[in-house]
């Protein structure tokens, strides 16, 4: 029974975390579906790709939104005409590089005085994450283009020039237009819940089994194994990323780098936004996605790593090394 009960709290933890992000991105994106004109965004990207990624990548200080909410709001920038490889930068450089997320994760370090410290490192190694799988993303998309989404993502055809001037869209009444949000709204939060719920059970049964106990001794045993077990963490664990830098915080004796594993992975990839993804994305870009990001973090977070060992910089808080 207490096993049970366990597992309930912490299934119902996750979920209502996350469920009032989704809530919030099923508005949203209601609200750009209703009121964001097509390829509105599209004409003020520039044409190369390089450029136009890391305006995508930086998308969250114009929309922010957790990653629990993001993929929603995502998938209707996409319709949008949104180029496939500008929505992946900002689904997943959006939950990091947004103004609420980088004053939590200030606060959450302050005390250990290295608030800005990991403020720049976070955002810096998720817009080069974002920014290179975004890229490899556009030589996918090059190949194989729309049979890499699913079709409830698949941008409508725009009509011709001619069609769209001979039949106007009338304007429709302020009432009818919160209606179709509502609808629109409603339509994404079902269609994404079930696959929340889903990853929320599988997080549940993950963080009975795996105690913050078994991740400190690894960190103080064996401090590059840290970095993938606190990524493995960061999948199971699906917390937001509003409030994930306190849970890093906690973890006092745990190397900067093996922290800002977990603060970087965790906003772009766990069970919950795995399922979601299948929404949107077939498997071949999923598991594109996938390789990159856990590729990408750790190389980078190993290399942050490195530059701290040679320098004998710890960066831990005072009275914990």
């Amino acid at each position: 029974m207490s096993g049970i009960l366990d597992f309930l709290f912490r299934f119902s933890s996750v979920l209502w975390e996350a469920m009032p992000f989704v809530v919030l991105g099923a508005v949203v994106a209601g609200i750009l579906e209703e009121f964001l004109p097509q390829e509105a965004l599209t004409k003020f990207l520039p044409k190369a790709v390089l450029p136009s990624v890391m305006i995508g990548a930086v998308l969250g200080l114009l929309f922010p939104m957790c990653e629990c909410g993001i993929v929603v709001v995502m998938r209707r920038l996409l319709r949008k005409g949104l180029p496939l490889s500008c929505c992946i930068a900002y689904m997943l450089a959006g939950p990091v590089i947004n103004g609420v997320v980088i004053f939590s994760t200030w606060v959450a370090f302050k005390d250990h005085k290295i608030g800005p410290e990991m403020v720049g490192l976070r955002v810096g190694l998720a817009f080069v994450v974002a920014c290179v799988t975004g890229l490899i993303v556009q030589l996918q998309f090059r190949k194989y283009g729309n049979a890499l989404l699913t079709a409830s993502a698949i941008p409508p055809i725009k009509a011709t020039e001619p069609e769209a001037a001979a039949v106007p869209k009338p304007r429709e009444p302020l009432m009818r237009r919160l209606g179709n949000i509502s609808a629109t709204g409603l339509h994404d939060f079902v269609d994404i819940m079930v696959f929340l719920i889903l990853g929320c059970v599988l997080a549940a049964v993950a963080r009975i089994y795996i105690t913050d106990e078994q991740v400190k001794e690894i960190s103080t045993n064996q401090p590059l194994l840290a970095i993938p077990a606190m990524m493995f963490l960061a999948v199971l664990m699906c917390l937001c990323s509003e409030a994930d830098a306190f849970v890093a915080a906690s973890f006092t004796k745990l190397h900067v780098s093996g922290k800002l594993a977990f603060l970087v992975l965790g906003p772009m990839l766990d069970l919950k936004l795995v399922l979601m993804f299948t929404r949107v994305f077939r498997t071949r870009l999923i598991v594109t996605i996938t390789i990159s990001v856990i590729v990408l973090t750790l190389i980078l977070c190993v290399g942050v790593h490195l530059v701290y060992e040679v320098n004998d910089w710890t960066g831990l808080p005072p009275g914990a090394g």
